[in-house]
């Protein structure tokens, strides 16, 4: 015969009583002392480590449910720089299913720990896109007094120019400046093999934004997670429906009074869903660096030693019309690999190898390296400048002269 069942419903200590009973559990489980452990696992405000927890497939039935209990009652601080002693909110909000915490916890991954340690002073020159961010995205945090009604602030700022002029420092100098948390958000973050997933995670994105508010989600490369919908006869199902998730989350933005901000960058902006440029209410145009902006990266790349042999600094600023940022900085890393080269031409012609402590040091910079660097680094982001131009005179929120 089987067991006698119980003339009354089940409780709970009595399902663990018939496991352990049934299935040979060589200890009962204490609830005072499960209590202990609970209490000197988080005394210390910490989250359990993963390398502690088991699978679920592993855990009985009653464990799963323990664990599920526990996530609720804790209060994890979330790892945001802060000194001032006050009690943080937890990481997670209380979502209504497992499955939802499971995207919730792979989501988290993407908070950037820490600052990126990047400033304005640090972006030399577009003194315009960074008085325009700071309006958009600083001063609605700094003084949110002002910015209500009408002036409520923009929840979408897109960033679009040629590759290497600085769009992803900008976002990093926002992290930086305004101290909220910073979603680093990647095509691979909320795009998912399983049916259904995508949508999900681009849902429970918004609402860990919006728990930990203020912060910003940072949409690098936007162009490959929404371009223009209807496009292709071949867009898949799935991308279209991940596509109309995440304008329904930037339009639920608007109707709430958290300051989540979105900040997206692309190279691409022609190739944007129109509905996303109307969310994306602030369109900012990161141009090609100028004349004054040059001079100061090159001033900064090369260093002072390098300025007494002769480097012509307005020669470099003249004949690098149309480089990017980017672009500067190989041309200046080329420069000082000229007389590395020499040095190692030299070093290797040795018959024996030199001892470490007797290196030789390398010679500075001089006008000919810099030539021979100019030489061999071509501009890589001037043929669609136009393009640029006409679409920032189309939509574009400051129209450059």
């Amino acid at each position: 015969m089987g067991e006698v069942p119980f003339e009354t419903r089940w409780t709970f200590e009595d399902f663990k009583i018939i496991f352990n009973a049934r299935w040979g559990r060589k200890k009962e489980i204490n609830k005072e002392d499960s209590n202990l452990d609970r209490n000197r696992r988080y005394s210390d405000g910490n989250a359990i480590k993963s390398a502690d927890l088991k699978y679920p497939s592993d855990m009985a039935v009653f464990e799963q449910f323990e664990q599920q209990e526990r996530h609720h009652e804790t209060k994890v601080a979330a790892n945001s720089g802060r000194s001032d002693g006050a009690l943080l909110k937890p990481l997670l909000p209380p979502f209504d299913s497992a499955e939802t915490r499971s995207l919730a916890e792979t989501l988290c991954r993407d908070i950037l720990r820490g600052s990126p340690d990047v400033k304005w002073e640090t972006i030399k020159g577009l003194e315009n896109a960074k008085r325009l961010v700071k309006e958009a995205v600083v001063m609605p945090i700094k003084y949110p007094k002002y910015f209500k009604g009408l002036l409520s602030p923009w929840k979408g700022i897109l960033l679009f120019g040629p590759p290497g002029t600085g769009k992803t420092m900008l976002a990093q100098a926002v992290a930086t400046e305004c101290k909220t948390t910073f979603f680093n958000i990647s095509a691979s973050s909320i795009v998912s093999k399983w049916r259904g997933d995508s949508e999900k995670l681009v849902r429970v994105l918004f609402d860990l934004a919006k728990h930990h508010a203020p912060s910003t989600i940072f949409l690098d490369e936007i162009d490959a997670i929404i371009s223009q919908r209807g496009e292709a006869r071949s867009e898949h199902e799935a991308s279209r429906r991940l596509k109309t998730e995440l304008l329904i989350q930037m339009d639920g933005l608007t109707k709430t009074d958290e300051l989540v901000f979105v900040l997206a960058a692309t190279n691409l902006p022609w190739e944007l869903d129109a509905a996303m440029l109307r969310r994306l209410e602030k369109r900012i145009l990161v141009p090609l660096p100028e004349p004054k902006a040059r001079l100061a990266m090159f001033e900064e790349l090369l260093s002072s030693s390098s300025w007494e042999s002769g480097i012509p600094y307005d020669f470099l600023v003249e004949n690098t019309e149309g480089y990017s940022g980017s672009d500067i900085r190989l041309v200046c890393k080329e420069a000082a690999m000229q007389p590395l080269r020499r040095l190692m031409a030299f070093l290797e012609s040795q018959p024996h190898i030199v001892p470490e402590n007797e290196l030789p040091a390398t010679d500075p910079v001089t006008a000919e390296d810099v030539e021979v660097a100019l030489r061999n680094t071509r501009p890589s982001a001037h043929l669609h400048a136009h393009r640029y131009d006409k679409f920032n005179q189309d939509y574009g929120s400051l129209i450059i002269n």
